[in-house]
């Protein structure tokens, strides 16, 4: 059930049937909740990591589009903003030291039509407020000599985005977690669990059922966030809905060089261009509401995807496109309603001592790991 770089001695989880006191769990072993369990590790206390499936990052972490985002997107005084603007900085700089590979591309964002300009203006001016770095407006001529594919009619430059290896970003957290003495659990799914005196009662499924009566607990488990903290009885639980978003990768010959965004559109930032470290590109995502989760890419969605990249690549090729892979969000928001903030919820909301929650860690999630690890650091406390 265990996988450690350190011997834990007495602190190890014992057989079926036998409750352990541990001082923290962290719950999700994505980037955000590898994030956090270094974070609190670092600062002296001991953790224990549980992730319900088989490996580190199999959710949420492994499917999105890997950009290091800027901060200009988000309403300003919102968590979205504050820990994207600061994670940009703090992810850049652990790449750098931990030797994890990263590209600052930069990015463009474009509009094709006179109405979607005022829209720009509108990210210009956020940016601005939320402390946003190396954005800049730029005439059209400028961005299209920049990128001779593409087509609009106004443009602004992100010079602070980029492209990261998410899958050695988690590498490096769960190492640096396991130096200071934190010990994963695969396999190892939080079935449902009490409040106990002044700890959490946590029931662990699997093939070694268990449980573990724990000071303190981060909830970190990206989709599973909201059912987990039912099961543990939590109050003030957002509702959650499922947002999935699909990819398609491109043949032949890359348009750009750059990241290119159209205006963002409800519910996501609009079908834009990505790259990868190698140097492949993709389309995506789109916004696509399920009530299940389910990863497959359907050709058929790729219809609407031509569509909407023609607006900006008028020679996208026919049939140029082939579906690649999909993820889904987090939400909690309704499809009608306005995209909600990152919601780090403590004692204040839940009423149960010792316990973090974090739902709806979209985009910029990626982005903000680090910032959101030292957030849930200062109020474990």
């Amino acid at each position: 059930m265990l996988c450690s770089a350190k011997s834990r001695g007495d602190n190890r989880i014992r057989g079926q049937g036998l409750v352990e006191r541990i001082d923290c769990a962290v719950i999700g072993a994505g980037v955000v909740g590898l994030a956090c369990a270094r974070a609190l590790a670092a600062s002296g206390r001991e953790v224990v990591v549980l992730e319900a499936g088989p490996a580190i990052g199999g959710g949420i972490s492994s499917r999105n589009s890997e950009v290091i985002h800027a901060g200009m997107y988000y309403p300003a005084g919102s968590l979205k903003a504050r820990l994207c603007v600061a994670g940009n900085r703090l992810l850049r700089d652990f790449a750098a030291v931990h030797g994890i590979d990263f590209r600052m591309t930069g990015k463009l964002i474009v509009a094709t039509e006179g109405a979607e300009a005022a829209k720009l203006d509108d990210i210009l001016a956020r940016a601005k407020v939320n402390g946003c770095h190396g954005l800049a407006p730029i005439p059209a001529a400028e961005a299209m000599a920049m990128e001779p594919s593409l087509r609009c009619t106004k443009a602004l430059f992100s010079a602070d985005t980029g492209i990261i290896d998410t899958h050695g970003l988690m590498l490096a957290l769960q190492g640096e977690a396991e130096e200071h003495g934190a010990v994963l659990a695969l396999n190892a799914p939080v079935t449902g669990g009490r409040a106990e005196n002044d700890a959490t009662l946590l029931q662990i499924g699997g093939a070694e059922p268990t449980e573990l009566l724990a000071k303190s607990v981060v909830i970190a488990a990206g989709l599973s966030s909201c059912p987990v903290a039912r099961s543990l009885g939590l109050a003030a639980v957002p509702r959650d809905y499922l947002c999935k978003g699909n990819y398609f990768t491109l043949t032949g010959k890359m348009p750009f060089s750059r990241l290119v965004y159209p205006v963002p559109v409800a519910a996501g930032l609009g079908v834009h261009y990505t790259l990868d470290l190698a140097g492949r590109g993709r389309f995506g995502p789109d916004v696509e509401w399920v009530e299940a989760e389910d990863y497959r890419v359907l050709p058929s969605r790729a219809d609407s995807f031509y569509d909407a990249i023609r607006r900006y690549w008028p020679d996208l090729p026919d049939g140029a496109l082939e579906p690649a892979y999909a993820g889904i969000r987090p939400k909690i928001n309704a499809p009608d309603e306005p995209a909600a903030d990152f919601a780090v919820h403590g004692p204040a909301q839940h009423r149960l001592p010792g316990v973090v929650a974090l739902y709806g860690i979209e985009s910029p999630g990626l982005t903000s790991c680090l910032a959101l690890a030292e957030l849930v650091k200062e109020m474990i406390g």
